[in-house]
């Protein structure tokens, strides 16, 4: 006698399972949440090298494939590429090594001796801005009053903070300081072993991706793997043209805020150049961020000169918003200013400045994602995809509908016919 058992009550009872198991996990993420983020916090703090070598390579890529295909593979055509790839990752690791110490030995002593002067300076520019905010109120009684009845009222407040919070946590905020040293020393550790693993990830990244999309055709149907592979690659094309176009933007907008402060005669112009360089990265609050603490250094060594570095970096902003950035990023991410903004308020609240400057590529890729889904799921209902038919008519008329997808469907049949020709 045969055995045999109805698929039907085994779909059954994997439903069930399935159920019963997202039940629990949602029961134990509900009520003991806090050891899931313990577990996952040290799951973060073992793989952190790993983490690192991903992005190193990721970010060191682009410089590998141009030595290689470039420099190294047309000069030893004869060799392995074993030995190609070797020679290639030596001299990409030996320009990084030199731009970054080029960049290094020319900037620290000039912020060493700018920090310096700051430090030694600072009650002079203190004497400095009282002097000129005293003659400015001079001028100006009414303002003079208003400030004074502001100063006296919370003068008090401050002594009193100054003396019942901060004094009594100055020994807290040194151990914290030196948790914070500690903390600093353990990630620099995690840097070199990281950059270890990024050259083994460089040296067989062909390997890898193999290995990637070996695994993603055998879990998955050949379609389904295909759009995959495209969303990964659409993913790749997105962080890489906005990252690499920020980050030479930066570098373009921080020499030219130093040519321009030099000429201007600003204070601390190579300090202030690189406060605006770096925070240049970060889209839209980036700009202000580096503006304001540079604008209040110049301000205690010359407020003339403040006004002038304030004007001067307005213009420069106008054109790297309008001019310079777009030449270089073009669309890279496809999202409009209010999505860009809502990306970096978004992200910067749960990641800080590592989400303010990661934000607008991955709310990118979201927004590309949702925008697929949801155009599929149109097409589904025989519905059109254009925005602009949405925009002109209050409703959608099934002749316009079944006329849209119509055209859209011969256009992905020719699109098909043609890969499959190919």
């Amino acid at each position: 006698m045969n055995f045999r058992i109805d698929k039907k009550y085994i779909r059954w009872g994997v439903t069930a399972f399935l159920v019963l198991a997202a039940g629990i996990s949602f029961y134990y993420l509900l009520f003991h949440g806090n050891n899931i983020s313990k577990g996952l916090k040290s799951l973060l703090a073992v793989t952190t090298p790993i983490l690192d070598g991903l992005i190193l390579a990721y970010l060191m890529n682009p410089i590998l494939n141009f030595t290689e295909k470039k420099l190294v593979f047309p000069l030893c055509r004869r060799l392995h590429k074993r030995t190609v790839r070797r020679i290639s990752i030596c001299l990409t690791v030996l320009v990084v090594a030199i731009a970054l110490y080029a960049f290094f030995a020319a900037i620290i002593p000039q912020l060493v001796s700018s920090i310096r002067s700051i430090i030694f300076q600072f009650p002079i520019y203190i004497n400095n801005l009282t002097l000129w905010v005293t003659n400015v109120l001079e001028d100006n009684p009414t303002i003079e009053t208003a400030v004074t009845e502001v100063l006296d009222r919370y003068s008090a407040v401050l002594g009193n903070f100054l003396n019942n919070s901060f004094m009594p946590r100055m020994n807290e905020l040194i151990r914290n300081l030196s948790v914070s040293l500690l903390g600093l020393l353990g990630r620099l550790w995690n840097l070199i072993i990281g950059f270890v693993i990024s050259i083994y990830i460089l040296g067989s990244k062909e390997i890898f991706l193999g290995q990637a999309k070996k695994i993603v055709y055998a879990f998955f149907e050949k379609k389904v793997a295909n759009a995959v592979i495209s969303n990964v690659n659409f993913t790749h094309r997105t962080f890489s043209g906005f990252i690499v176009g920020k980050v030479i933007d930066s570098i373009i907008i921080g020499l030219i805020c130093f040519v321009g402060t030099s000429l201007m005669g600003t204070p601390y112009a190579i300090l202030v150049s690189v406060i605006v360089g770096t925070t240049n990265i970060i889209p839209f609050f980036g700009p202000y961020l580096g503006a304001i603490p540079s604008a209040f250094l110049v301000l205690m060594v010359d407020p003339l000169q403040c006004l002038y570095f304030v004007i001067f970096i307005i213009i420069l902003q106008q054109f790297d918003g309008n001019i310079l950035g777009p030449k270089i990023l073009g669309n890279s991410t496809g999202l409009s200013g209010f999505w860009v903004i809502f990306s970096i308020t978004l992200f910067s609240g749960l990641f800080g400045i590592l989400g303010m400057i990661a934000g607008v590529p991955v709310f990118a890729v979201i927004y590309a994602a949702v925008k697929s889904v949801v155009n599929h799921l149109l097409r589904a209902k025989e519905l059109p995809t254009d925005i602009e038919d949405y925009l002109k008519d209050s409703k959608i008329s099934l002749e316009k509908a079944d006329s849209g997808v119509l055209a859209e469907a011969k256009n992905e049949n020719e699109a098909e016919n043609k890969e499959d020709g190919k």
